[in-house]
């Protein structure tokens, strides 16, 4: 069985619904594409990068990352009522994402403010919303399709 066997017969394996589609229908490498990426990708930065869009993958934090682009800085208890959550649970994903680097916090008095933590965050934000806007829009017509 050759590699490309191997990686269909994986494919079917997991169900994840590979088409002949979605795979090569030849094994060739880009020798000259592969030296020039190789070691670039640092695998701590990677690891980084995946607990980043880890913590945004669950909706609440992502809800409250939106509010934070929308709304600027906003208390713990501004917050749990937008959300819909405890102070408690919102006090927890937030500090989640300042350990993150997502947010940061100050504290005014008995209030505790978080703020999105700089402008790569905000574009982060927003061009995730307008990318998906861009892809909901295009699902109508078909056109968003075989894009990458």
């Amino acid at each position: 069985m050759n590699l490309l066997e191997e990686k269909r017969q994986q494919a079917d394996m997991n169900g994840s619904g590979t088409s002949k589609d979605d795979v090569c229908d030849i094994v060739c490498y880009d020798a000259e594409k592969i030296r020039q990426l190789q070691g670039r990708v640092q695998e701590d930065e990677v690891q980084g990068m995946a607990q980043m869009f880890k913590a945004l993958s669950d909706p609440t934090r992502m809800k409250m990352a939106w509010l934070l682009d929308e709304g600027g800085e906003l208390c713990v208890c501004d917050m749990s009522i937008l959300t819909k959550q405890s102070i408690a649970t919102t006090s927890h994903h937030l500090r989640l994402m300042k350990s993150l680097g997502i947010a940061t916090s100050r504290k005014e008095g008995k209030n505790v403010f978080y703020s999105l933590a700089d402008h790569h965050i905000r574009t982060l934000i927003r061009m995730t919303l307008e990318h998906m806007r861009e892809e909901h829009c295009h699902e109508d017509t078909g056109a968003g399709e075989n894009r990458s």
